[in-house]
């Protein structure tokens, strides 16, 4: 596997959350990286670690992470250890980083938003976290109840109020023109 930047993001996200929540299993750690990709992108047009979400009955599920929990890739397993423990309701999956969390890959935006989502989210329960990704109106909402596209992708765009969406698309695409040409340009790769 290729570790990108968005990988990497991925990955020090998961240690952010694992250091800085209580009770992280795999549905709130979900949850978390859900609210922290969609909220950048309503604030940039972009997401932080590039997951693709679909719409379970439990909420926003990265579907590829979900996966490969059960099996990680060399730059997970050795970044994050995923272990099943005995519950009073059966059995959940605590995430434990195994190395120093590095903000350097992070804008101080993403920061932020680690920060206020790990502040916000400290001690909710995963039936907390579900309950707050089936708000009203909310992207999982839209394609789940309202769409009825049950398992289907979530849009990213449905982040941002429709009366918004074409113009934070577009700022998105520009500023992404540019960091691949300034890119080109230089020879170092920014993504």
């Amino acid at each position: 596997m290729i570790v990108t930047h968005e990988r990497e993001k991925l990955i020090q996200a998961i240690s952010f959350f694992a250091l800085h929540t209580r009770k992280l299993g795999k549905t709130k750690l979900f949850k978390l990286l859900y609210f922290l990709d969609f909220e950048h992108f309503k604030q940039t047009g972009r997401s932080v670690t590039g997951l693709t979400y679909n719409a379970w009955p439990k909420g926003p599920v990265p579907v590829a992470l979900y996966n490969e929990i059960e099996a990680p890739s060399d730059d997970l397993a050795a970044a994050i250890q995923f272990e099943k423990k005995e519950i009073q309701n059966g059995e959940m999956l605590t995430v434990t980083p195994k190395r120093v969390f590095s903000s350097d890959l992070f804008s101080a935006r993403e920061m932020r938003l680690l920060r206020g989502l790990a502040q916000e989210f400290k001690d909710k329960t995963a039936d907390e976290m579900v309950e707050a990704t089936h708000l009203e109106n909310m992207p999982w909402d839209q394609i789940y109840n309202k769409e009825g596209k049950k398992q289907a992708e979530i849009p990213y765009a449905l982040a941002v109020r429709s009366d918004e969406r074409e113009d934070v698309l577009r700022v998105a695409k520009e500023r992404k023109e540019l960091l691949e040409s300034l890119s080109d340009e230089s020879g170092i790769g920014i993504f």
